[in-house]
C-alpha cells in the first residue's frame, strides 16, 4: 500500500473535562502486572453517515466526547510510576491520553476489500514505552476520516492497565456519551477479590494444573522473532458455527457430556488445521487457551483491569486431527478454571512474583475467548454500528495465535469471527486446509479472497 493514502494530520494530548483528586493513585493487580509485556490493538470501522459533513467535523465531536468520558477512567489518563517495591502503579495525574486524528483517501468499503494487517496498523496508533515512563502515555487513540464516507476508530493500550474486555468497555463509554451523551455502564476499579475463607472448600487442593503453566511460562518465556507473522479474519455464521459444533460430537457423544461451547468447537477446529498447517505428524501442537475470568471470580462485568487466565491443554491421550477429542480436552480444562483455582493461581503470582514479568504468548499456540466482548452495539454516529472490528494482542510470538469473539449480530447468535496470526506462508496453507473449508468462513481480512 501507498503510504500517502493516510495522512497524519496531529497527535495532541486530550484530558478529561474534569479534574482528578489531587494525590490519588492506583494500584495494579497481580494479573495486571503479569501482562506488562504486551499491548492491545482494537479496530472498528462506521459507514459513512448519512448527511454531508465538513472534513473533521466528526473528528471534532469525538475529541470532546473523548474528554468527557475520560473523567469516568482516570487511570488512562494518570501515568505509570514505580512503589518502593519496584511494582508498576498508576498517578491519576491528569496527563491525559494521546489521540491522533488522519484522513485516508476513499471509502470504509473499498479499504476493507483489500485491508491486511499492514494497512490496519496505520489505523491504530501505537508507542513502545519511553525510557521515562512517567512521560508515556499508557493510552492511544486514533480517529481517522475517509475522504469519500466512512471513519476508523482505533485504540491502543499496553495490556499492563487493560485487557480485551477494558478496552471493548471503553470504547462503548466512549460512544454511549458521544450520541446519547450518557455513559450506561461506567467501569468499576476496585481490586481483585480476596480468598472467602467461609466459602473455602474443604480440603481443597490447589489446581496446580494452572499453577504449573504459570510457573512454566516465567521460567521459559523465550520469543523467536526469526519468522514474520499476518493476520488472517475469518467469519462464521450460525449455522457454520453449529455445523463445528455438531462434527465435534459425532464420534464422541456420550449422554455424561456436555456439548461443546461455540469457542471449543471453534478452538478445536484451529487446533486441528494449524497442527496439520505445520506438518506436525505425531498428535497436536501445544496450545494454550485464554479465558476471562470476569464471571467465575464473581467481578461486575465492567471490571476494570486484568481479568483473562492462561491455560495448557494437554495432549495426553489426543488422536492427530480429531476435532472431537480436540474440543473434548478444550472443554475439560474450561470447566477444571473455577473460582478456587483461580484464587489458587493468584495467591501463587502474588508470592512468587518476578520483576521482570514473561511473554504468556511467546510458547505455545494461544486460543483465545473473546466472546464476552460486546462491541457491535457501540455506536458513533445514529444508527451505524460497526461493519468490522479487529483485535490484536501483541507481540506475537512462537506457533501463533487464535483470537474468537462475536460476528456481527446478522449473522445469528452462535456467529463468530476468528482472528489467525501465523508466519506469512502457514496462513496461505491455513487457507487450503479441508476440513476448515469445509465451514465455508468468509475471509474479511488478510489474503486474496479467492482462498474463499
Amino acid at each position: 500500500m501507498a503510504e500517502n493514502e493516510i495522512m497524519y494530520v496531529c497527535k495532541r494530548t486530550v484530558v478529561s473535562t474534569k479534574p482528578v483528586q489531587p494525590g490519588k493513585h492506583h494500584p495494579l493487580s497481580v494479573l495486571d502486572r503479569h501482562m506488562e509485556k504486551n499491548h492491545l490493538r482494537v479496530v472498528c470501522y462506521y459507514k459513512g453517515p448519512r448527511g454531508q459533513e465538513e472534513a473533521g467535523e466528526i473528528t471534532k465531536r469525538l475529541r470532546e466526547s473523548l474528554s468527557e468520558v475520560l473523567t469516568h477512567f482516570p487511570i488512562m489518563t494518570g501515568r505509570l510510576i514505580q512503589n518502593d517495591k519496584g511494582h508498576w502503579m498508576i498517578k491519576c495525574n491528569d496527563a491525559g491520553v494521546r489521540m491522533v486524528e488522519a484522513r485516508a483517501k476513499g471509502n470504509v468499503e473499498d479499504w476493507l476489500g483489500s485491508v491486511d494487517r499492514g494497512r490496519e496498523m496505520m489505523l491504530v496508533h501505537w508507542e513502545d514505552m519511553y525510557y521515562k515512563p512517567y512521560f508515556w502515555s499508557t493510552f492511544y487513540v486514533q480517529v481517522t476520516e475517509f475522504e469519500e464516507g466512512g471513519l476508523a476508530i482505533g485504540l491502543s493500550c499496553i495490556h499492563l492497565l487493560a485487557d480485551p474486555t477494558c478496552a471493548t468497555m471503553f470504547i462503548k463509554a466512549w460512544a454511549d456519551t458521544t450520541l446519547p451523551r450518557k455513559m450506561l455502564a461506567p467501569p468499576f476499579f476496585d481490586p481483585l477479590p480476596p480468598r472467602r475463607p467461609g466459602n473455602r472448600i474443604p480440603n481443597h487442593k490447589p489446581y496446580t494444573a494452572l499453577i504449573d503453566h504459570y510457573n512454566f511460562s516465567l521460567h521459559n518465556s523465550n520469543p523467536s522473532t526469526d519468522a514474520k507473522h499476518t493476520t488472517i479474519t475469518l467469519a462464521f455464521s450460525d449455522h457454520m458455527v453449529q455445523a463445528c459444533m455438531d462434527m465435534t460430537l459425532s464420534s464422541s457423544a456420550t449422554p455424561n457430556k456436555p456439548s461443546p461451547s461455540p469457542f471449543e468447537a471453534l478452538a478445536g477446529l484451529f487446533w486441528v488445521c494449524i497442527s496439520k498447517v505445520k506438518s506436525l505428524r505425531n498428535g497436536l501442537l501445544n496450545m494454550s487457551i485464554c479465558l476471562d475470568a470476569r464471571k467465575v471470580l464473581g467481578l461486575h462485568k465492567a471490571f476494570f483491569g486484568n481479568c483473562m487466565i492462561y491455560n495448557k491443554v494437554h495432549l495426553d491421550g489426543l488422536e492427530e486431527h480429531k476435532l472431537s477429542q480436540a474440543a473434548r480436552a478444550i472443554g475439560e480444562v474450561v470447566a477444571k478454571m473455577d473460582s478456587e483455582g483461580i484464587m489458587d493461581l493468584i495467591e501463587w503470582l502474588e508470592q512468587n512474583e518476578s520483576l521482570t514479568p514473561p511473554l504468556m504468548n511467546s510458547c505455545d499456540l494461544i486460543c483465545s475467548n473473546l466472546e464476552v466482548v460486546d462491541i457491535h452495539s457501540s455506536e458513533f454516529i445514529e444508527k451505524l454500528r460497526p461493519i468490522q472490528v479487529s483485535y490484536y494482542v501483541e507481540p506475537v510470538f512462537g506457533i501463533g495465535q487464535v483470537l474468537i469473539f462475536p460476528a456481527l449480530p446478522g449473522e445469528g447468535p452462535l456467529g463468530r469471527v476468528a482472528m489467525v496470526t501465523l508466519p506469512e506462508d502457514e496462513v496461505i496453507k491455513l487457507c487450503e486446509d479441508e476440513l476448515l473449508m469445509q465451514f465455508s468462513p468468509t475471509i474479511l481480512m488478510g489474503v486474496n479472497r479467492t482462498h474463499a
